[in-house]
This record gives C-alpha cells, sequence and structure tokens, in this order.
C-alpha cells in the first residue's frame, strides 16, 4: 500500500506545518482505530442491548400491561360503575401470568373484558395461550370467551334490547377481536415448530453425511487393505524365504543366527501386517492391535539389550493409551538398532495416578557405528502425534552421557473409560 502523506495544517499561533508521510499500514491503523473505537454513545446502545436480552421476559409484561391500562384509560367512561374500574384493573394486572399460566391469566381477563373495558388485555392473553399452548382445548376455550365478551353487551338488559343488526354486528367483530390473536399465536406457535424440524433435517443430513463420509472411509480402507495385503505382505514373504534359505546354506554360526532373525522378524512383520490389515477391513481401530501386553516379547525379540521395568497393572490401562504407548516403546527400539545398536537400551514404563509415563533410554553407542539404516524421519513426529491424539506428550532428546531419550506421558482419563488405579507403594 502506497504511503499517506498528511495534509499541510496550521497550529494554534497559525503557523503552518507540514506532517511527516504516513505508512499504509500506519494510515489502515489510523483509519481502523477511528471506525471501530468505542464511543460512549456505542458503548451505551451495547449496554442497553444486553439489558434487553436479560430482561425480555419481565419488560415484555410490564409494556403488554402498559399497553392494556392506556387502552381502559382512553375508552373508559367517566360515568362507569366502581366494579368495573376494578374488574378492568384486575384484567390489565393479570398479565403479568400470561408467561407461566397464560389459561388463569385469560381467566381473569374475562370479567374485565365483559363488565369493563378491558378489550386489549384479553386479547393479549388469548395471543399467549395460543402461543404457548398451540390447538387445544384451552385456546378453543378462550378464543369462544373472547367471542361471548365481544358479542354480548353490559349490562344484559341493554344486549337484550338490541335488534338484530347490532347483534349480528356485534357477532362480526367478536370473530374479528377473537380471530386475529388468536391467529397471531397459532402463526408464532407454527413458525417455532418449523424452526425445529428444519434443524431435525438439518441434524439429520449432517448425521447422513457424516454416515456417507465414512462409508467412503471404509471403502478407501478396504482397498488399502487389499493393496499392503497383495504388495507388502508379498515382499516381506520374499525376504523371509530368502532368510530361510540363507540359513540352510551357510555354515558360520554368526550368519546363521542372522538369518534366523531375519527370518524370525520377517514372520512376526507378517503376523502384524495381517493383523493391521484386519483393523483396515473393520470399523473399530482397537481390534488386533499390540499393547503392552506384548511388550516383553517384543523387548526380547528386538535383538537388543534392553532392561525393562514395569511399575504398575498394565493390563488395566485403556486400550488406546497401551497401543500408543506400545508403539511408541516399538519405534524406539527400532530408532536405536538403526543408529545405536550395540548401546544398552533401558525401558520403564510407570503407571501413576492419573497418566502414564513410558521412557526409553539409550547409552552411547560402542565399538564402529555400522552404516545406517534408510529413514523416513517421521517417526518421532508420529509419536508425537499419536501422544497429542490421546492428550499427552512426547519429548526425545539427547542425554548427559551421549545416549537419546524419549519420553511420552499419556492421561488415563479418557472420555467414556474409567481412569485405572496407580500401585500402591508402601
Amino acid at each position: 500500500m502506497p504511503a499517506v502523506g498528511v495534509p499541510t495544517q496550521r497550529d494554534n499561533d497559525d503557523r503552518i506545518w507540514t506532517g511527516e508521510p504516513l505508512s499504509g499500514a500506519q494510515a489502515a491503523d489510523i483509519v481502523s482505530t477511528v471506525v471501530h473505537r468505542r464511543t460512549p454513545l456505542r458503548e451505551l446502545r451495547a449496554r442497553g442491548s444486553r439489558f434487553l436480552k436479560g430482561h425480555s421476559g419481565p419488560l415484555s409484561d410490564l409494556g403488554a400491561i402498559a399497553l392494556a391500562l392506556l387502552d381502559v384509560l382512553l375508552v373508559f367512561p367517566k360515568d362507569a360503575e366502581l366494579y368495573s374500574h376494578i374488574l378492568s384493573g384486575v384484567a390489565c394486572l393479570a398479565l403479568v401470568l400470561r408467561r407461566r399460566y397464560p389459561f388463569l391469566a385469560l381467566l381473569l381477563t374475562v370479567p374485565g373484558y365483559l363488565a369493563g373495558w378491558s378489550q386489549l388485555a384479553g386479547m393479549i392473553a388469548l395471543y399467549s395461550v395460543a402461543k404457548k399452548r398451540a390447538w387445544n382445548w384451552q385456546t378453543m376455550a378462550g378464543a369462544v370467551l373472547m367471542m361471548l365478551c365481544r358479542f354480548v353487551v353490559w349490562p344484559l338488559d341493554e344486549f337484550v334490547g338490541q335488534d338484530w343488526r347490532h347483534q349480528v354486528t356485534n357477532l362480526l367483530w367478536a370473530v374479528v377481536d377473537a380471530g386475529m390473536p388468536l391467529a397471531l399465536g397459532l402463526l408464532v406457535t407454527t413458525r417455532k415448530e418449523l424452526v425445529r424440524r428444519l434443524t431435525e433435517l438439518a441434524a439429520t443430513r449432517e448425521r447422513k453425511q457424516q454416515l456417507q463420509a465414512q462409508a467412503i472411509r471404509a471403502e478407501e480402507r478396504t482397498r488399502l487393505a487389499r493393496e499392503m495385503h497383495d504388495v507388502v505382505s508379498h515382499q516381506v514373504s520374499l525376504i523371509a524365504m530368502q532368510a530361510g534359505a540363507l540359513k540352510m546354506t551357510v555354515t558360520d554360526a554368526d550368519s546363521r543366527e542372522i538369518a534366523n532373525t531375519i527370518r524370525r522378524l520377517s514372520t512376526k512383520t507378517l503376523e502384524e501386517l495381517r493383523q493391521l490389515v484386519g483393523v483396515l477391513r473393520t470399523t473399530s481401530d482397537d481390534d488386533g492391535r499390540p499393547d503392552l501386553g506384548d511388550l516383553r516379547r517384543l523387548v526380547s525379540d528386538c535383538g537388543l539389550a534392553v532392561t525393562l521395568n514395569v511399575d504398575g497393572d498394565i493390563e488395566s490401562i485403556p486400550r488406546p493409551v497401551s497401543a500408543a504407548a506400545y508403539r511408541t516403546v516399538q519405534e524406539a527400539l527400532t530408532n536405536v538398532g538403526k543408529h545405536a545398536p550395540s548401546a544398552a537400551v533401558s525401558v520403564l514404563v510407570q503407571l501413576g495416578e492419573d497418566e502414564l509415563v513410558v521412557r526409553v533410554r539409550n547409552g552411547r553407542p560402542r565399538g564402529q557405528r555400522s552404516p545406517a539404516l534408510p529413514s523416513g524421519g517421521h517417526g518421532l513426529v508420529g509419536l508425537t502425534e499419536r501422544a497429542e491424539l490421546l492428550g499427552g506428550s512426547c519429548h526425545a532428546e539427547p542425554s548427559r552421557d551421549g545416549g537419546f531419550v524419549v519420553t511420552s506421558r499419556f492421561p488415563l482419563a479418557l472420555p467414556g473409560v474409567p481412569a485405572p488405579q496407580a500401585p500402591q507403594h508402601a
């Protein structure tokens, strides 16, 4: 954004001065401050809006009572009877009950409407009944009462003395006076019901989209499982077969042991691959995955000098946490085998009161370092993501003795899964 120059201005002593040019960002900040600053009027308006939202119910009652009293005062004759004053006042004050007891408020307005002048109070009460109760017997009874109050003229001798034209006119106006609040209340109720139905329809559509997405993911997982089974398992099977052939042909004891280890690890990889393929072909993510119960077998088959220390009842750990802890140890041992195969390794699995701590530590590599195996560089990143998905953390850093330490912490309180009890030490 180009620079904006400040025009020439005059100060209080009528001296001309020229301001320095402003940058585009500074000009934008000034404009934003001027446009969006909270003026006293805007602050007052915001406070008024909050007050109206917080007291909408009582304010609506006061407004209805005020309108009903105004209607009575405007049409009330000076020579009216005392009971008409009392009944009209009771009818207006009864509107305070219209939100909690709308039918009772309607009944209290009937005497004031019939023998007084509180017509608007009765119409407001009928509207409240229609809005709260929709189309039921109370609404129909209230509409009939309002029609009678408008049709019948008080005192009754005047009503009897009217000709049929006045009575027909009163009947028409009674239908109008009762029909207007009734229709308005039913309209509001219908609108609320329509909004509720539309909300349910939107929720149903969202669930349908979720089910469709799950179906697409299941199909993709099945395709991925098929590809893994056809490609990866074939290559690993060839490795196992070649290792078996090498074991039968070589005469050196060390080479035979290496071939035996390769064959054993290949067979184990095939077993885990079959389990993974089974998981991909099901909707559950927990079926078939190894957990901390398989940790001792993992340590014994890794080909490293590992010291395992398990503190706590690992059988009581939630399955997602146990599987993530197993994968943490597995990935850490794999990294040690790649970068420091001759180093001593210690594995600590400690169950606390509210978290599980997994720590894999290896010392400084001893002897000549062998060429590094291929690595994608995503192992530690994957461990961090796995821990964060469960609400935990993973840290990897060099140790003071030249080795490396991987520490993962997993919370035990998962949604819908009770946390296991920590071990009690004497």
